[in-house]
């Protein structure tokens, strides 16, 4: 049985992870700014009040875990609006660098509050997206949330380089296109479907191929 975190616990691939690890025997600690009914049937310790954008709530991580050990750290919370060039104003600055908050400066400020509560050993999975990966940029637009995503696999990296010495591995991955909230229910696999091609690739991840940038269905992605 392994202690798996999970932040963005409350719904969509966040939930259904929690789901597939309580399903699987393992303790989930789910991080989220609000809990929900669903997330509170499955039976996992939440962990509600936690805004990615928020440093000092987020460091405060390192208290309420006190001395909890976590095998797998899954990086899941992240924000998704579109900017386009024409309309570049204001409030669309305001929710590029809200993305990055949350998508690029979030994950690396849990791995820094929770980094003592990591084994050795460990695993890190970052879920990030192909949307991010500059090579397959084919279509344009989404400015804030490309180049957040694009930023976290730059962390990622790092993470990878830098958390070696301890036997952790990290992965850069992205889930798939998935049907939920954040993209207004469209998509072409189920958050069901994302989490268990998610967890098999944690379930494979060593040092030998960590700070790559995997698809949930085992393939790797350019940069």
């Amino acid at each position: 049985m392994a202690t798996i975190l999970i932040t963005g616990a409350n719904r969509g691939i966040g939930l259904a992870l929690t789901r597939l690890y309580r399903a699987r025997g393992d303790d989930v600690i789910a991080v989220c700014r609000r809990s929900s009914e669903e997330l509170d049937a499955t039976g996992a310790r939440v962990e509600a009040g936690v805004d990615m954008a928020n440093a000092s709530v987020v460091s405060g991580l390192t208290q309420r875990l006190g001395d909890a050990r976590i095998d797998v750290l899954i990086l899941n919370a992240g924000i998704f609006t579109n900017e386009v060039l024409g309309a570049l104003d204001e409030a669309a600055f305001d929710a590029i660098r809200r993305q990055f908050e949350v998508n690029t400066l979030g994950p690396l400020r849990v791995v820094e509050a929770v980094r003592g509560n990591l084994v050795d050993g460990g695993r890190i999975g970052i879920i990030t997206s192909r949307m991010g990966s500059m090579a397959d940029n084919g279509s344009g637009g989404y400015y804030g949330y490309r180049a957040s995503k694009t930023a976290v696999n730059a962390v990622g990296k790092s993470l990878a380089v830098d958390l070696a010495p301890r036997g952790i591995a990290v992965a850069l991955l992205h889930p798939g296109f998935v049907a939920t909230e954040m993209v207004g229910g469209k998509g072409d696999v189920s958050p069901e479907q994302a989490a268990q091609g998610l967890a098999e690739r944690l379930d494979g991840l060593t040092l030998s191929h960590s700070g790559s940038f995997w698809h949930a269905n085992g393939s790797l992605l350019p940069w």
